[in-house]
């Protein structure tokens, strides 16, 4: 069963690290891409760094539904790299939902 976009979560996660933080923060999240791609209704998953903002690194990633984004939260690849959100963000997570429509 194909998802229409429209239905699909998108979203953009943004993950600011501590000063001196900022390799291990990257190096932390492209350990997980690999894992999270193959995770069930996982159908985006890419990690950018921002130009104009070093040290935040912005996710963008598109799930087949909610139900899968929740699964993805309490997965062991995410919940890994939550688990050294304290040593490696210098601000909480920001995660912006988005609903395609075009």
């Amino acid at each position: 069963m194909t998802i229409p976009p429209s239905e699909q979560v998108q979203l953009v996660a943004y993950l600011v690290a501590k000063p001196g933080q900022e390799q291990a923060l990257a190096d932390a999240i492209t350990a997980i891409v690999p894992d999270v791609l193959k995770e069930p209704g996982c159908l985006a998953y890419s990690a950018h760094v921002s130009r104009e903002k070093p040290g935040t690194i912005v996710m963008y990633e598109i799930w087949q539904d909610q139900a899968a984004l929740d699964t993805h939260a309490k997965a062991a690849a995410f919940t890994g790299l939550a688990a050294q959100f304290d040593r490696l963000l210098g601000e909480p997570l920001r995660i912006d939902l988005l609903r395609r429509i075009g």
